[in-house]
């Protein structure tokens, strides 16, 4: 069975971009395939920073022969008087029958003509010409450029197409605009130790050709090689490498023929921060740094260059002529804000603009000191930790003017650690200046400490607030100001540090400062409340792995009440997702489901609202009519204290303990000996009942909506 190349010749692709395209491939091209009717025996997909290829093997030199139903205009159109209509007549036209071969079926919609067609399978190389631009302009990315004077679009220039079926070029063009490309048999070689052309005489022999010219196409090959040299050359010098994934995607995804080169700079560096050096590595020179058994920093670094492996000593040196240079900026800049107290920068962020509106980072460092300050009244911390909260706050974004992180904006808060401690500040407000950017994104570390848990949350409130307030709500993809991982921050910050936070009055008490400073903009709270709750349901069913219909049922469709407890306690609101899920997992929820949700459902059919719990004044015994009425109205003023301390305590399993106990009699008051008609002819009779229901379907609520809840 035959196999097919495809190899995309560039110059140098952005890293990022090579494993984008191979990912999409891998999504599309299989697929694509599929619905052709083609099953190739295995896909390889290959790329370096010149070429991005696929190999497809064993494919079908043709597509099956295949019968096919088509289905056609309603018999009332297709015939009129028993006549066929131009409707029918086009049908058949179109599909090269006569009507003759109609078949008349049966469907929900009514009868239709049907035909049953045979189609004969077209060549594989016809299909592959058809597919292969598809594959190419359907690729994308961030920052594409225009090829030639066309339409094509790539993130850099296309020079060349190789398209073989086996050992024959498959004829394609890529035309853009008057530039147009044909399919060939050649390739590039590595670009010093190979420049000459390629030829590739048999799709079999791609890996094998390439090799030959110095390019390791494979990209999980060439970054087990790449791994390996740096572990191997780190063992040298007595060390061990830290070899960070993302910078090994992206060093992999830079070279066609790795080398691994060992440099070294002076030990004096050594005396700056770790993190100084390490983001001097590998945020800007791609380097791995190496280690000592203790876990410390030695001066050495390794690269993995793209060049001649023979001229190993001269790109180490040319490296460290580099890094020394680097590392000599950070050593001037770390004793230059050293020189400085921490607090003498504040004035300085009243020139950095934090949004036009909103005004200066100065400014939003007052907004996070208020909030901050609320939270901390609300969770009642004493006068000494509010006082270094406070601090923490002020000082938060202090390094932002320091020439350190100027020059390296990946260190606030790392700098602003460090500089607090110089400048005599407690290890728990430096601590908290670095902790408050935490967490940056998902899966990153939570912070531990107070200050940083609370000015973190302060610092993403304001920023939601003002953000929104200004009606720059986010959009589908678009959060420019990445306002949902601000509000996921707030949420994960308060479960992780199991923080008693009423997020509903801080969101209040911070509009109603938004609202002051912003006359002619209405208070966001509304918007926002609902903002928070998406953010809530999403976190919930992505992170905790809870069930999408038990997270409405403890946050509700638009139910005030709920809405209300959500934001009010949001550890309750988790609390008893996860209490639910638990529930479901071991069987307990489908043994009070079907009594507890029918009860609920009839209990909407009556007045009674859902705050109640108590049978007192509510409930007439003198209307009952069946002895199940007595025993479900006692059962009812069991449980009422039941509710209210499961509610207070937030245990829930002493509330589903007494649901489980009258189980038995609400089976009996809807369907045993003694059962009623709940809608009974007699006005007051059917509302005591509904009111019955009702009451237990608020004790219920306690602890969740279970309407909202499916089998």
């Amino acid at each position: 069975m035959p196999n097919f190349l495809l190899e995309i010749g560039t110059e140098e692709l952005p890293a990022d971009f090579v494993d984008s395209a191979i990912s999409q491939w891998q999504n599309c091209i299989e697929e694509d395939l599929a619905k052709e009717f083609l099953h190739p025996s295995k896909i390889k997909f290959y790329g370096t920073p010149r070429r991005l290829a696929v190999l497809i093997e064993g494919l079908e030199s043709k597509q099956p022969d295949r019968e096919e139903e088509i289905k056609g205009p309603p018999i009332t159109v297709a015939f009129k008087d028993g006549k066929p209509t131009k409707a029918a007549e086009g049908f058949a036209r179109k599909q090269g029958v006569s009507l003759d071969d109609f078949q008349i079926r049966e469907t929900k919609k009514g009868e239709f003509v049907f035909i049953e067609k045979k189609i004969n399978g077209q060549e594989t190389t016809t299909i592959l010409q058809q597919l292969l631009p598809q594959w190419i302009n359907g690729l994308e990315g961030r920052r594409f450029m225009r090829w030639g004077d066309g339409d094509v679009r790539f993130p850099r220039p296309i020079r060349s197409i190789i398209s073989l079926w086996e050992d024959q070029i498959l004829p394609f063009q890529l035309v853009s605009g008057s530039s147009v490309l044909n399919s060939d048999r050649y390739s590039t070689g590595h670009r010093i130790l190979h420049p000459e052309k390629v030829t590739i005489n048999n799709a079999n022999d791609y890996i094998t050709s390439l090799e030959k010219a110095y390019i390791m196409a494979d990209i999980i090959t060439r970054r087990t090689i790449i791994k390996d040299k740096i572990k191997n050359l780190a063992s040298l010098v007595g060390g061990e490498a830290e070899i960070y994934p993302q910078l090994l995607t992206e060093v992999t995804n830079l070279v066609e023929f790795p080398t691994a080169v060992l440099g070294k700079f002076e030990a004096e560096f050594l005396q700056l921060p770790a993190e100084v050096i390490t983001t001097v590595m590998v945020k800007h020179q791609r380097y791995f740094p190496v280690k000592d058994e203790q876990g410390k920093l030695m001066p050495y670094f390794i690269t993995i260059s793209n060049g001649d492996p023979k001229k190993s000593e001269i790109i180490a040196t040319g490296n460290a002529k580099v890094i020394r240079a680097r590392l000599a900026d950070a050593q001037f800049f770390y004793q230059a804000d050293c020189d400085e107290h921490l607090e003498t920068y504040l004035p300085a962020l009243e020139n950095v603009t934090f949004q036009e509106d909103l005004g200066s980072i100065h400014d939003k460092v007052n907004r996070i000191i208020s909030i901050s300050q609320q939270i901390a009244e609300q969770l009642d911390l004493d006068e000494n930790q509010t006082t270094e909260i406070e601090s923490t706050a002020s000082l938060c974004k202090a390094d932002l003017v320091t020439q350190m992180v100027y020059e390296f904006p990946e260190l606030q808060g790392i700098m602003g650690e460090k500089y607090a401690l110089v400048s005599g500040e407690s290890p728990t407000v430096a601590k908290g200046i670095l902790e408050h950017y935490l967490p940056r994104g998902a899966g990153d570390i939570m912070p531990e400490t107070i200050n940083g848990q609370i000015v973190g949350i302060s610092d993403r409130l304001d920023t939601i607030v003002g953000i929104i307030g200004l009606g720059m709500m986010p959009t589908g993809s678009s959060d420019p100001f990445a306002l949902r991982r601000a509000a996921n921050g707030i949420i994960n910050i308060t479960w992780h540090g199991n923080l008693s936070l009423n997020l509903q009055e801080l969101l209040t008490q911070a509009c109603a400062a938004f609202s002051d400073a912003h006359r002619d903009k209405e208070s966001p709270v509304e918007i926002i409340k609902n903002f928070f709750l998406q953010r809530i349901s999403t976190l919930l069913q992505d992170e905790l792995k809870i069930d999408y219909d038990l997270v409405n049922a403890v946050l509700g469709d638009n139910d005030t009440e709920y809405i209300d407890r959500a934001l009010t306690d949001l550890l309750d609101v988790r609390d008893r997702a996860l209490f639910l899920q638990q529930i479901r997992d071991n069987g307990v929820l489908s043994q009070i489901y079907a009594t507890v949700n029918r009860s609920t459902k009839l209990a909407s059919k009556g007045s009674l609202t859902n705050q109640l719990l108590d049978t007192t004044n509510i409930i007439n015994s003198d209307l009952f009519e069946s002895i199940s009425e007595q025993e479900l109205y006692q059962a009812l003023q069991n449980l009422a204290p039941i509710s209210r301390k499961a509610s207070s305590d937030r245990n829930y399993q002493i509330l589903v303990d007494g649901l489980l106990d009258i189980n038995p009699i609400i089976t009996n008051f809807f369907d045993g000996e003694n059962s009623v008609l709940v809608m009974a002819d007699n006005e007051d009779v059917k509302t005591n009942r509904l009111n019955l229901l009702g009451l237990l379907r608020n004790n219920s609520r306690v602890l969740a909506d279970f309407g909202a809840i499916v089998k």
